[in-house]
């Protein structure tokens, strides 16, 4: 009897971190303009991680100069994927631990030194094109 329960409890322990973590589905990661309106992913393709809206711009002079771009990524929240969606209820930064989705279907990963890409299809169960 004591056997089964040592061999039981750590089954148990594995399949709860298994479903708690690597089972979620990706929430939503959608590029934005200032008012929190969908727009193109292509407007915020350049951006670097960490600071969002913040681009560089040519200066004439062979240097660079920061431009604050009106456009960012938001994380997770309401809404859907549609172009011309208002969005809210998530954030401008990824949390750790949870992964989103854009509409293209590339996946990152939130948290410090955690991010990964991969491509492939993601359905939309909220909100249409």
């Amino acid at each position: 009897m004591k056997r089964s329960s040592q061999v039981v409890a750590p089954l148990l322990a594995a399949a709860a971190l298994a479903m708690s973590t690597g089972c979620r589905k990706p929430e939503m990661q959608r590029c934005v303009d200032e008012h929190n309106i969908v727009v193109d992913d292509s407007k915020c393709a350049n951006l670097p991680p960490g600071q969002q809206g913040i681009q560089q711009r040519p200066d004439g002079h062979g240097g660079f100069f920061p431009y604050i771009s009106p456009y960012r990524y938001y994380y997770g929240g309401y809404g859907g994927y549609g172009l011309g969606s208002t969005i809210g209820g998530g954030g401008y930064f990824p949390n750790a631990g949870r992964s989103y989705a854009t509409r293209s279907g590339v996946t990152t990963r939130g948290g410090f030194g955690s991010s990964f890409s991969s491509g492939g299809a993601h359905g939309s169960s909220s909100g249409g094109e």
